[in-house]
């Protein structure tokens, strides 16, 4: 590796989580979580959506209220011959249909259904059910946004504990190299010894600066979730010693329990419900409906006044209309039975999401156990690597080990750190996805 490529890499590595300007701001878990939820526009546009479902609700209840109407309008017609019928001698004609080409009207009108057959009772229970279902996807996308940023976390946790397991390799290996290279002038090993160390540190070169692009990419998904440019994992306390998880056991109370509370399912449940009260109001449509209607006229001429004159002249009216529609072409029964089909498909859907939640359950109750499993063999890695360390140290200080050697039980003791870490964050990883996968 040249000097200029050293450079770099030690310029990436050193380089601060906010190198553009803006200062980084350390979040703990729960902070980031807050911050994502606040400012997550997945969320926004749910509420949106949930906002725009409340008025639809609003619609259907208004639908069996009176409605109020004024009207008015001008008609200009053609001129017409005036008729007038012949009265006694010495008195002028009787004018009954005047020339009146500019005609007024105004009408205050009142429309109101008193029976639908159930019709809107059934679309405003559909709406409901339909906000019902936008509630539960609000709350399944939360949950998914939480996961999402504690995945997110502990990703640039591990990728930050792995970049500082290999700055602390650079340092060994480079100090190895410098003491390989001492011996070599003392005449106790051969150059060839001199040129393996120096190949072994430019290979952890190359894997620390591929860990500082995780980092970077790992730290930037954390600042996409949280909405915060400046945001950061904090340093988490602990690290070393998690603290103990709740039974991940999956029994079946367990996984019955979590389908309850799942708010995908209830979601899926709330809409095939409001499908069938979309088809109810279809079959509905095809009852009597009953209205009532009144008005009030007030126009120039009044064609409800004989003889016409052009004077402004107030009328009324109230009526009660039965419509009954006996025969459509079908068109009822084509979507009774769309609404009803999709009510079916979603049903199905419930039980579909039955299974694979069951299993998604049982499978993150795996990887918990697994997970604590590792975090002990992690321990056993460290212990071992850092006796084999000891002992390989002794054995070069009396010339029986190469310094390779060396170096490659002073990697494995680091890495035996680095794949502890790495534990624990895919145990806190576990936990938040069985958490998840039981609806809480």
């Amino acid at each position: 590796m040249t000097c200029r490529s050293r450079l770099l890499l030690a310029a990436m590595l050193a380089m601060p989580a906010a190198a553009f300007g803006q200062a980084a701001a350390p979040l703990t878990l729960e902070q980031a979580v807050a911050q994502g939820l606040a400012n997550s526009r997945r969320l926004a546009e749910i509420e949106a959506r949930a906002e725009a479902a409340d008025f639809a609700v609003a619609g259907r209840q208004a639908a069996d209220r009176p409605l109020l109407a004024l009207q008015a309008g001008y008609t200009r017609t053609n001129h017409v011959p005036e008729f007038s019928i012949p009265t006694t001698i010495g008195r002028p004609p009787q004018i009954v249909y005047p020339d009146i080409p500019d005609n007024f009207h105004s009408r205050l009108d009142l429309q109101w259904p008193i029976y639908t057959g159930g019709r809107t009772d059934a679309l405003e229970r559909a709406a409901h059910a339909e906000r019902g279902a936008i509630a539960k996807d609000l709350e399944a996308a939360r949950a998914d946004l939480r996961l999402e940023i504690t995945r997110a976390f502990w990703a640039l946790v591990t990728a930050r504990e792995t970049e500082a397991v290999l700055r602390r390799s650079i340092e060994v290996a480079t100090a190895h190299v410098s003491d390989v290279r001492a011996r070599l002038a003392s005449g106790l090993i051969p150059p060839n010894d001199v040129a393996s160390a120096e190949a072994q540190a430019s290979r952890q070169r190359l894997v620390a600066l591929d860990a500082a692009t995780q980092r970077a990419i790992a730290e930037a998904d954390l600042r996409r979730l949280t909405g915060n440019d400046a945001a950061t994992a904090a340093d988490v306390p602990g690290q070393a010693s998690p603290a103990a998880a709740p039974p991940s056991t999956a029994t079946a109370d367990v996984i019955a329990a979590a389908l309850r509370v799942r708010p995908e399912r209830q979601a899926l449940e709330q809409r095939a419900t409001s499908a069938d009260f979309r088809a109810t109001a279809v079959a509905a449509a095809g009852r009597p409906q009953l209205a009532v209607g009144s008005g009030y006229d007030y126009a120039r001429p009044n064609p409800r006044i004989f003889p016409r004159t052009s004077d402004w002249k107030p009328s009324w009216d109230a009526s009660i209309n039965l419509t009954w529609n006996l025969w459509d072409g079908g068109r009822r029964a084509a979507e009774h039975g769309e609404a009803l089909a999709t009510a079916s498909a979603l049903k199905t859907r419930v039980e579909d999401f039955d299974r694979q939640a069951a299993f998604e359950i049982r499978a993150r109750s795996l990887e918990l156990d697994a997970s604590r499993e590792a975090i002990t063999t992690a321990d056993d890695e460290i212990r071992a690597a850092a006796e084999a360390e000891r002992v390989v140290n002794e054995r070069y200080r009396a010339g029986v080990a190469t310094g390779t050697d060396v170096l490659d039980a002073q990697l494995a003791r680091l890495q035996a750190e680095l794949d502890r870490a790495r534990a624990v964050a895919s145990l806190r990883l576990a936990e938040a996805r069985l958490e998840r996968a039981l609806g809480r």
